[in-house]
């Protein structure tokens, strides 16, 4: 894996992941997108929640299954992966989840949050369960459903590496029927990570040039806003309860986007903001993990306010989120190392190293790099 691969892989996290925070952003039934009460606005917002960065999930799922194995099958270690995986993973999902219940429940044991989370103080032991560790449904910090299958994936993926290996076109034709069409779920959360992961390995285990694609990088991204496009303008019209067809066609368009985002990808990095962004360490993650509390926060004060204008809200609630998670990341990591270590599952990057990383990027997209 070259430096153009890894600065992309990095890139693609921290983009998709801020584009996932639009998903995330609160509304009620009054601020819903397929009201049509603000135009325009409430387009954009289907397009951009519902459309364009419903590619996060898989994309992010393909990257993970991709760096699994990206040494291939012979230098996998399934003992040590799992090792690795429950400090990188599980204790930042159980930190993150489990601080964010506890606040939930000493907010509601004073009145504060009902309404807008579930009752934990009043859960039984089995809602508590799944509220702490997503055993049979969602997180109380809801995007974190996508750490708990990732376990899952990660779990199985000897037996999915050993399927891609030897029934590749079958294996994948059935993991993308399974994620599209309205079968049971069985024991993930999010069927489309299952997919996007076998993707990964798939990508890896069959050698496939990841650069293959940059030829005909601005068709395909391209082709990709153009289906999404379309399909917030098909969501729009229908939601919010989608006719069958078009549920399904929103799936395919967020699996085929996994091609899309890498395409893009290549464009993105060639950008000294690319550049940056792709040097950013544990970021990506710190805003993962912390952007849904703050969101619910600011709509919580946002309704106390009383302010009728949602579309400021929509705007400005992931701004301001953005404005505390990247400099409170920037202080953890400086001051409290240790702690940053456990909440990010050990994903750092060190002045030097941004710095080294940059300047690769930079001379492998055909740039004159800076002296140092």
């Amino acid at each position: 894996m070259n430096a153009n691969v890894s600065s992309r892989i990095n890139l693609m996290r921290i983009v998709l992941i801020s584009g996932i925070v639009f998903v995330h952003v609160p509304y009620d039934s009054a601020n819903s997108p397929f009201s049509g009460a603000n135009g325009l606005i409430d387009w954009l917002r289907v397009f951009l929640g519902d459309s364009l960065f419903r590619v996060g999930v898989p994309c992010l799922s393909a990257i993970s299954g991709y760096l699994l194995f990206r040494r291939g099958l012979e230098n996998f270690s399934y003992a040590k992966t799992m090792r690795t995986k429950a400090l990188t993973v599980l204790v930042p999902f159980l930190l993150w989840n489990g601080a964010f219940l506890a606040l939930v429940f000493l907010a509601q044991k004073n009145g504060i949050g009902f309404g807008y989370l579930p009752d934990v103080v009043d859960a039984t032991p089995r809602e508590m369960a799944s509220l702490a560790l997503a055993l049979e449904a969602w997180p109380i910090n809801l995007p974190l459903y996508f750490l708990r299958d990732l376990l899952l994936c990660l779990l199985l993926s000897p037996v999915l590496a050993l399927l891609v290996i030897r029934y590749p076109r079958a294996t994948l034709i059935a993991l993308i029927a399974y994620a599209v069409l309205p079968l049971p779920n069985g024991i993930l959360l999010k069927k489309s990570i299952l997919f996007g992961f076998s993707v990964g390995i798939a990508v890896a285990l069959h050698r496939i040039d990841l650069k293959a694609v940059d030829r005909h990088a601005g068709v395909i991204v391209l082709a990709m806003l153009s289906a999404t496009l379309l399909l917030s303008i098909g969501l729009y019209l229908t939601g919010p309860v989608f006719p069958l067809w078009l549920d399904i066609l929103r799936a395919m368009t967020a699996l085929t986007g996994i091609v899309g985002s890498w395409a893009l990808s290549e464009f993105l990095v060639r950008t000294s903001l690319g550049t940056r962004l792709a040097a950013g360490g544990g970021l990506s993650f710190w805003i993962f993990c912390g952007h849904y509390p703050l969101l619910l926060v600011f709509w919580m004060v946002w309704n106390r306010l009383a302010i009728d204008h949602y579309v400021l809200f929509y705007f400005a609630a992931p701004a301001l989120a953005f404005a505390i998670l990247v400099p409170s990341h920037a202080f953890v990591q400086r001051r409290l190392p240790g702690l940053h270590a456990l909440l990010t599952g050990s994903r750092t990057s060190r002045h030097g190293s941004q710095k080294q990383l940059a300047q690769a990027t930079a001379a492998s997209v055909g740039y004159a790099t800076r002296q140092r």
